[in-house]
């Protein structure tokens, strides 16, 4: 195959290939969130790049997909250099008992690799995205605005990723899915979550021996979010308080998929202490929501005006609790 076939994801996040799963994970939700569609709305370039480091980030955060694509790596680097015996390209290069000359392109291996098609020879043309991003910038703090997209698929996939925004995945929306030559509007329930399976009737792989259509499966991936991540059926976020508000307690404004709601800190909270909001998380596919769990950050002030300086020079020098009276208990 071609040298210019392969791609390097590691290349393409930006990190070392000893770089652990965290690294892989903060990296890919800093370039996500820089090159999200809705942050570059009519940005051809940005798009490009969003789609490339989703597609990088779903094989490397994959233990088993990562593996996978190391060996292939190893074996399309060898490919191209005759051993030294005249034999074949790749002769002797030890893959585990994979046969990678089965793929005739990159292309080929990565579709298979991440499932976008069904059993059989991968049909012509790739997968592609197009985003419809509302002009303008999405409202609100937590960013859940519905926006409209457009999912190119080749005609006869069995499976195939589709991208969702947190505000489509939570509400639910209605995708266009253009299959070659059929257009079809299909619903997406609302509450799906990264890895949910959404079955589309009759529209998938020829099946050779009924001369039917089966069912195409859109696997759901969710775009990620700058405030809202997944913990089970949960959200969880970071909220933010000042040290007089983590000793006295508080009640604060919390961003919810739905809304701010107010949310009572108790005195002494520790920062990384959670607190739950039941009800106001996921909505659940049949009824009701799960929990959002809101984890505290105590945030220091950096710029302190004269008068607070002088009240927290007070505060120091009158007070009574010290955190690291058992730090002096510890020994070797």
């Amino acid at each position: 195959m071609a040298a210019s076939d392969f791609k390097d994801y590691y290349a393409i996040l930006g990190v070392a290939k000893t770089a652990s799963a965290e690294e892989i994970k903060q990296t890919f939700r800093k370039l996500a969130r820089k090159y999200h569609p809705d942050v570059n709305p009519g940005n051809k370039q940005a798009e490009a790049r969003f789609k490339e480091i989703n597609e990088a980030y779903e094989v490397l955060s994959d233990v088993d997909k990562r593996k996978t694509y190391d060996q292939f790596g190893q074996y399309w680097k060898q490919a191209g250099v005759p051993s030294s015996s005249g034999a074949g390209a790749g002769v002797g290069v030890d893959m585990g008992g994979f046969d990678f000359s089965q793929y005739g392109s990159f292309d080929e291996f990565i579709n298979e690799l991440l499932g976008r098609f069904g059993t059989g020879s991968p049909p012509p043309g790739r997968q592609t995205y197009t985003y419809r991003t509302p002009t303008g910038n999405p409202t609100g703090f937590n960013g859940f605005d519905q926006n409209n997209t457009t999912e190119d698929f080749a005609a006869g996939q069995g499976e195939a990723a589709i991208a969702l925004t947190f505000a489509e995945a939570f509400a639910g929306t209605q995708k266009r899915l253009n299959l070659g030559n059929e257009v079809l509007e299909v619903r997406i329930p609302r509450g799906v979550k990264p890895g949910s399976r959404v079955r589309v009737r009759g529209k998938g792989a020829l099946n050779p021996r009924t001369q039917t259509r089966e069912d195409l499966y859109l696997k759901v991936e969710i775009q990620p979010h700058a405030f809202f991540q997944f913990d089970g059926d949960n959200l969880v976020c970071e909220v933010p308080i000042t040290p007089d508000e983590a000793v006295l307690g508080a009640t604060i404004d919390v961003p919810t998929p739905d809304g701010m709601v107010k949310m009572n800190v108790p005195p002494g909270v520790r920062s990384g202490q959670s607190l739950r909001l039941r009800g106001k998380g996921w909505n659940l596919p049949k009824d009701g929501r799960s929990d959002q769990i809101v984890k505290i950050a105590i945030a220091c002030p950096k710029d302190l005006s004269a008068q607070e300086r002088d009240y927290y020079e007070k505060i120091s020098a009158i007070r009574t609790y010290n955190p690291r009276t058992q730090l002096a208990q510890i020994k070797l």
